[in-house]
């Protein structure tokens, strides 16, 4: 028991020693932002676990604004995951007393679980919710995801 219980406060320490502040200063779409951080560096930061329509998609802008109205200006805390094909950082990002933003996103509609690589199961149920209830995208019975989207315009 003992093991266990240093272990746990062991990845909790990691956790926090991994967060890192900044200020939302850009939001390129609904699920990339440009964060200001120490030293006046600015970051482009891919959210984790969601993908939201692109700017030419139905619902793509209000992606967009809902992810404004959420966090710009804000202090926000985040922590990196990966890296893209991009070179943007993956990233988790928290804001107002721990809202996950990536969740939010979902919960509102105005965004997919991106299950591709995510294994958050209570993210896929915020989907389904949302879906059932014709929140934000889901308004539109034909929505189309965006991976789907941007595989049909590579090949055009």
């Amino acid at each position: 028991m003992r093991k266990i219980t240093m272990t746990f406060f062991l990845l909790i320490s990691i956790l926090f020693l991994s967060q890192i502040e900044g200020k939302i200063v850009g939001v390129k779409d609904g699920d990339t932002v440009v964060i200001l951080l120490e030293g006046n560096i600015q970051k482009t930061l891919r959210l984790a676990e969601v993908d939201c329509p692109e700017n030419g998609q139905p619902f793509g802008k209000n992606a967009k604004k809902f992810t404004s109205e959420m966090v710009f200006g804000k202090m926000v805390t985040f922590v990196e995951t990966d890296t893209d094909r991009y070179g943007r950082s993956i990233a988790k990002i928290y804001y107002d007393n721990n809202k996950y933003l990536s969740e939010e996103l979902i919960r509102a509609g105005y965004g997919w679980w991106y299950y591709h690589y995510s294994k958050d199961k209570s993210l896929e149920n915020l989907e389904h919710n949302a879906k059932q209830n014709r929140l934000g995208l889901w308004q539109d019975e034909n929505a189309i995801a965006p991976w789907d989207y941007r595989r049909a315009q590579r090949n055009k």
